[in-house]
């Protein structure tokens, strides 16, 4: 068992109150065209671009909308260009965070980013300072009302797909890939499984528990990272029990 289930609960509290979809497609959208930028515009030769697509079709982005940020993102004389960063730092507590960008103006997300970090108790630092906390992986989640196979059943699935590990709770099953093993993987089991959540994304190899006036501000820190435009993925390691998550939802 990996153990990384009560940080994907902290991650799936900020998908379920996410319902800002332009601010959604904005970022989505940004990431097919970076994509199309660095590796272009056929999805079968493209990783990173299908990965695009799969996470933009989740999030119910019309196919319409899809093709013509490709178009525009292979057009001749196009100006714009968003540059990838990854910033590091420590949250309030000492939590760890990764935040990684996608921009078109670098002092601006610098600034915005250490604003966010000093506002909310943390700090912004150097580049490594917290990377060596976080392994890549595959991840792949499935909500426990879609399985109708029992947990041995699932695992040996998985196992058989090419999973690395996998794990379960009350609310659904979540495996891990390495990364390369990632699509081979979603490929084999999407037929029969319909994914929450399918990515490469940054597993913290150990947690942070934080009292409620720290886990309060790294919350909002959280939140106010992924509302930047430029920001499309935060990391983190801070893990909460369930009750102490309701105990804080309830007192905000």
């Amino acid at each position: 068992m990996a153990g990384h289930s009560k940080w994907n609960n902290i991650k799936r509290r900020k998908e379920a109150q996410d319902s800002k979809r332009a601010k959604i497609f904005t970022k989505l959208s940004k990431e097919i065209f970076a994509a199309v930028r660095e590796a272009g515009d056929d999805p079968d030769q493209n990783l990173r671009l299908r990965m695009a697509i799969t996470k933009a079709r989740a999030a119910n982005i019309p196919n319409e909308n899809i093709t013509r940020t490709i178009k525009k993102a292979k057009g001749q004389g196009a100006e714009l260009q968003y540059e990838e960063m990854t910033y590091e730092g420590y949250g309030p507590g000492g939590a760890a965070v990764m935040v990684k960008t996608l921009t078109d103006n670098k002092n601006r997300t610098v600034a915005d980013i250490r604003a966010a970090f000093n506002k909310n108790g943390g700090n912004l630092g150097e580049n490594g300072c917290v990377s060596f906390l976080f392994n890549k992986e595959g991840f792949l989640a499935v909500d426990r009302e879609n399985v109708e196979a029992d947990e041995d059943t699932f695992m040996l699935e998985a196992v058989e797909a090419g999973a690395n590990d996998m794990e379960y709770d009350d609310h659904g099953f979540y495996i891990y890939t390495e990364p390369d093993d990632f699509e081979a993987v979603k490929g084999a089991m999407e037929h029969t499984y319909h994914f929450s959540t399918a990515e490469v994304t940054m597993i913290p190899e150990t947690k942070t528990h934080l009292e409620d006036e720290h886990a309060r501000k790294m919350l909002k820190l959280i939140d106010t990272l992924e509302d930047n435009d430029d920001v499309q993925s935060v990391y983190h390691n801070f893990e909460a029990e369930e009750e102490q998550m309701e105990r804080l939802e309830v007192s905000s």
